[in-house]
């Protein structure tokens, strides 16, 4: 069976450096002249061995092909050792094709949802959106058909009157994670907690909306 792998155990392996480690995956962009050359691509992608069953995720764009990496079974939602070998086989395929890699391209957006009780309140988010547990983990939900965003519940010990009780956490690579901080400090926003830093900075608009910006940076 192959093996889970960290993000940090992503950073230091050979031949993934098209790719970055965010909220949902292993994942990275490619960029195409045309809508035919990136459906080429796609295509080859597909026929890849091993891709079948490993189901990689591609979206596919007149600009070029966003692709998401992970393993999802009934058991298992995790980064693995086959992520990793099918990443090297879709740079090295990539590159075959004449489509640079632009990882800093890709970012994942995701669904905070803070519950005293999350066991009264993820079964209702659950049936009204259609999602489904996410293996693993059961502080979240996923969509089944891979196209929206992602739903943490985060566990409160006491409620927080006048605070957001839901927020959006965008996982961006981790070296443009201070760019995207002080873009938005600079776009009007403020920065409100800072505790997680490095890895996730909170930052509220200007009538205190929040947002985290997350990445992978000092996570195990």
């Amino acid at each position: 069976m192959d093996a889970e792998v960290s993000p940090r155990e992503v950073d230091s392996a050979e031949g993934v450096d098209d790719w970055r480690v965010i909220g949902d995956g292993l994942c990275s962009f490619f960029a195409a002249p045309d809508l035919a050359r990136a459906a080429s691509f796609a295509a080859a992608a597909a026929a890849l061995p091993g891709a079948g069953a490993h189901r990689p995720d591609l979206d596919l764009r007149a600009e070029g092909v966003y692709v998401r990496l992970i393993t999802h079974t009934d058991e298992l939602y995790a980064l693995t050792t086959a992520d990793l070998a099918m990443a090297r086989q879709l740079s090295a395929l990539a590159a075959e094709h004449g489509l640079p890699p632009e990882p800093a391209r890709v970012q994942t957006v995701q669904l905070t949802i803070d519950a005293l009780d999350l066991d009264a309140v993820k079964p209702f988010w659950r049936t009204v959106l259609g999602y489904a547990d996410r293996a693993e983990s059961p502080e979240d939900l996923i969509d089944p058909r891979w196209r929206g965003a992602t739903i943490w519940f985060q566990q409160m010990d006491c409620p927080r009157p006048q605070r957001n009780r839901i927020h959006v956490d965008v996982w961006v690579p981790k070296e443009d994670a201070a760019a995207r901080v002080a873009a938005a400090v600079e776009a009007g926003g403020r920065i409100v907690f800072e505790g997680n830093a490095p890895s996730g900075i909170t930052l509220a608009d200007a009538e205190g909306n929040e947002v985290c910006v997350a990445s992978i940076e000092g996570r195990g």
